[in-house]
């Protein structure tokens, strides 16, 4: 899902921390939106960034380094809790309905931050794994 072609190979570390650094393409941002079926503004509210500054990157065609590493964080845990739940739809639905595990906030809000999604992430583990304590 990140920058790369569909047909392609998973880009090396090395090629994903260049392509944060030079500003991921707003088509990452496009099929996030479509995998988590968000609109705009919604996906925009979980990466920080007023919808003005959208209408800018849409424009520019690529997001700052920050941005990008939101941007990066949201599609770790989506593809995360696809590997978990095996479906685009229990995972969709679960990042975006109140955990338990997380204070009863969706796993979503709870990203906001590195440390934030490093728990949703903990949490995705203990639900595969089946250690719900």
């Amino acid at each position: 899902m990140t920058s790369q072609n569909v047909t392609g190979p998973e880009p090396t570390l090395t090629q994903l921390i260049q392509s944060i650094e030079d500003g991921l393409p707003i088509s990452d941002f496009k099929k996030l939106q479509e995998s988590l079926a968000l609109p705009d503004k919604d996906l925009a509210k979980y990466i920080r960034i007023p919808k003005s500054t959208l209408a800018l990157r849409k424009k520019r065609g690529k997001f700052s380094f920050e941005e990008s590493e939101r941007l990066l964080r949201l599609q770790r845990l989506f593809e995360k809790a696809l590997g978990v739940f095996k479906s685009a739809e229990l995972a969709r639905k679960w990042l975006k309905e109140d955990a338990y595990g997380l204070g009863d906030i969706p796993p979503l809000e709870y990203a906001a931050t590195e440390i934030g999604a490093r728990e949703v992430e903990d949490l995705l583990g203990r639900i595969e794994y089946g250690v719900f304590c």
